[in-house]
């Protein structure tokens, strides 16, 4: 093999696609999560029941299985909420934070919580409340 041919190989190596069927399909160009090099990227979340393709109704149900969804890619890539270093969240209305925020933590179950940010957006896909994406890491 030449110089070119071993660095192609080594990038290949480096990043797996995690996808699961527990989750509803990606609805853009992009993957369910990335593992590369002990770290998941999972892709921002929506609450799209994975059985029906239909979206959870109110913000606590919308969070709800947002979480869910996370939590199958997560055991997809044989990890769990307390692998998670970092998480950003999404809110169509800020006014959705304690409600969001409580149904959140009580996912993470630890006192020892991932970094994180939250923003208001002007919009989300399918005109849902909220959207979730987080960073994992292999312990």
């Amino acid at each position: 093999m030449n110089e070119f041919e071993l660095k192609t190989l080594s990038l290949h190596s480096v990043k797996k696609i995690i996808s699961t069927n527990r989750v509803p399909l990606a609805i853009g160009a992009y993957s369910q999560a990335v593992l590369s090099r002990g770290i998941l990227y999972i892709s921002g979340q929506i609450p799209l029941h994975p059985e029906t393709g239909n979206l959870a109704v109110g913000i606590e149900e919308e969070t709800h299985q947002v979480m869910k969804n996370i939590a199958s890619i997560l055991k997809e890539a044989e990890m769990g909420f307390d692998n998670v270093v970092k998480t950003s969240i999404f809110l169509k209305d800020m006014n959705d934070f304690v409600k969001v925020n409580e149904i959140y933590s009580s996912y993470l179950g630890t006192q020892n919580y991932p970094a994180r940010e939250t923003i208001q957006v002007a919009g989300l896909p399918k005109n849902v409340g909220v959207e979730i994406s987080m960073i994992a890491h292999q312990k």
